[in-house]
Formats: C-alpha cells, structure tokens, sequence
C-alpha cells in the first residue's frame, strides 16, 4: 500500500517561491504548511466556540466569519 501525501510539497514550493523572490531553506515548505495548519486548527477551535455560545448545532461560514472580524 502506497503511503498517501498530506500536501503536494512540490507545489507549495513553486507558490512560495514564486511570491517571495528568495532562497529557502530545504524544509520551509514544512514549516509553512504546519502553520497553516496551526491556523486553521485555531479558526476551527474559536469559531466552535462562537457557535456554542450562539446556540449553532454545527460551524457555519458565518461563525468562522465572525471570528475573523
């Protein structure tokens, strides 16, 4: 069984890259990716708390919109 990629680590390198115009180091696309991860993980956490205190069911664009704001 093949092992199945988290992300596509070669694009992520182009898309950096290409915004930065500078060297990176070997495993900056990790790193930048586990952020992004960090991030969103965070957004998901407060806007299910917003939700809660709201009365929400579930997280909705709305929630995560509000907590963005």
């Amino acid at each position: 069984m093949a092992v199945q990629k988290l992300y596509p680590r070669a694009t992520v390198k182009r898309i950096v890259k290409s915004h930065t115009h500078k060297v990176l180091t070997k495993n900056a696309d990790i790193l930048i990716f586990l952020d992004y991860m960090l991030f969103i993980q965070e957004l998901m956490r407060e806007a299910s708390i917003q939700g809660r205190k709201r009365g929400d069911k579930g997280i909705t664009a709305r929630t995560v919109r509000r907590v963005t704001e």
